[in-house]
This record gives C-alpha cells, sequence and structure tokens, in this order.
C-alpha cells in the first residue's frame, strides 16, 4: 500500500468518520503493542537474519504502519456530511445508476468515497469520486437529466440518470 499524495477531499458520514477513527486508534494501539511483542520475543530468540517470526513481525509492523498513515491521510481529508436527502438529486454519498447515451444496459456505483462501504459489507459496488470526469458531470443533476463529459481517451460520453438514491 502506498501513501496517498492526494490533496481531493473525501467525502464521508459520520458514521464512516467515527469507524475510520476506530480502526486507526486500534492500529495505533492494540496492533502496535502487538507487533511489538512480537519482534521483541522474537529478538529475544537470538540470531535474527534466520529467524522467521522476526522477519515475519517486522513485515507485519509495516504494514501497519502503512495502513495507519493511510488512515491518518484520509481523515485528513476527509468532510463529514449528512446523508443526502432522498430526492433524486445526484450528490455524493448515493447510489447512482446511469445509462450509456446508445446502450440499453445501465452501470450502477456509489458517487464518494470507497470509505462510506463499510469494512464487513457485502455491497460490491463499484465508487466513483464527485471530482472525476464522470462524477462531475453528473453531480447536481437529476434523475432523467443528461450529462456529457470528456473520457481519459478524449472521447465525449453522454449518460442519462436513471436512478439517484442515498447509499
Amino acid at each position: 500500500m502506498t501513501q496517498s499524495t492526494e490533496t481531493e477531499t473525501i467525502w464521508v458520514t459520520q458514521e464512516a468518520f467515527e469507524r475510520l477513527q476506530e480502526e486507526l486508534e486500534h492500529l495505533k494501539t492494540d496492533v502496535r503493542a502487538d507487533i511489538t511483542a512480537k519482534i521483541s520475543a522474537a529478538r529475544d530468540e537470538g540470531d535474527l537474519s534466520e529467524n522467521g517470526g522476526y522477519h515475519a513481525a517486522r513485515e507485519e509492523q509495516g504494514k501497519n504502519e502503512a495502513r495507519i498513515r493511510q488512515l491518518e491521510d484520509r481523515l485528513r481529508r476527509a468532510e463529514v456530511g449528512d446523508k443526502p436527502a432522498d430526492d433524486g438529486l445526484v450528490e455524493a454519498g448515493m447510489k447512482v445508476t446511469i445509462r450509456f447515451a446508445g446502450d440499453t444496459d445501465t452501470e450502477t456505483f456509489l458517487l464518494g468515497s470507497r470509505e462510506l462501504l463499510s469494512m464487513d459489507s457485502a455491497v460490491d459496488l463499484d465508487v466513483y469520486s464527485p471530482t472525476s470526469p464522470l462524477g462531475a458531470a453528473i453531480l447536481d443533476k437529476k434523475v432523467g437529466d443528461e450529462a456529457t463529459y470528456e473520457a481519459p481517451t478524449g472521447s465525449t460520453i453522454t449518460v442519462q440518470i436513471v436512478d439517484a438514491v442515498p447509499f
């Protein structure tokens, strides 16, 4: 996992913000203490060059510290808001269904950030940022409206908003 260098604001509900804070606190206290104990116990065994337990604990420590940095970054960039109203207006925190012009199939995704999905959620949705080309194009549109945006390839894409409900 790499640390994010983005400066983009992440929209989250109060519930998601608190869940991230709890995870961060758990990683900084309980998990760090557990890993420190594992490293200490492995050091007491002697030669570290061939000590698998020591190397595994150090790798676990690296992953834990990377996740801590990631959570701190996300919490620093978080903008806490209420769940959006169920009024068909596309906003962050909405599950949006669109149809691409000339196509009969629809695509449903979450407009917001991955943090809105619960850690134990069985929901398998793609997530689009409100600042992505598609997200920015449909933001503040209503069900039935069309929006056009430029794809990374440079082509112009038109979509129709089929549904927008709070996630």
